[in-house]
């Protein structure tokens, strides 16, 4: 049984695992819309991120907790990639209204 220290730090590793895969697939889909990707393209692509994804959880799983699943590591995962998608949302919030507040700006002038 691992101490609640190692558990703790287990987890966070877990959660900041979440942030970098949807960090890297938002990056990824950030991508496609600069550059025009037909059907075959976003399937190969999606198709080596996700297998990379699950190779790189693996690691991290194998490493952190010893091989053995732990539920709490995939909660993390999953709780890191809830955190950024709502991080992403606010930033994209913050954006807009700057964007409209500029545009208001430019407009008056």
């Amino acid at each position: 049984m691992l101490g609640l220290e190692k558990e703790m730090a287990i987890f966070a590793h877990a959660v900041l695992a979440g942030i970098l895969v949807y960090g890297t697939y938002t990056l990824l889909r950030i991508i496609r819309r600069f550059i025009k990707h037909n059907l075959r393209a976003i399937s190969i692509e999606d198709f080596l991120f996700w297998t990379g994804t699950s190779l790189y959880l693996f690691i991290e799983i194998y490493y952190t907790s010893d091989g053995s699943v732990r539920w709490f590591f995939v909660l993390g995962v999953v709780l890191g990639m809830i955190f950024f998608s709502f991080f992403i949302l606010g930033v994209k919030k913050i954006y807009e209204k700057i964007e409209k507040s500029i545009d208001k700006h430019v407009e008056t002038r």
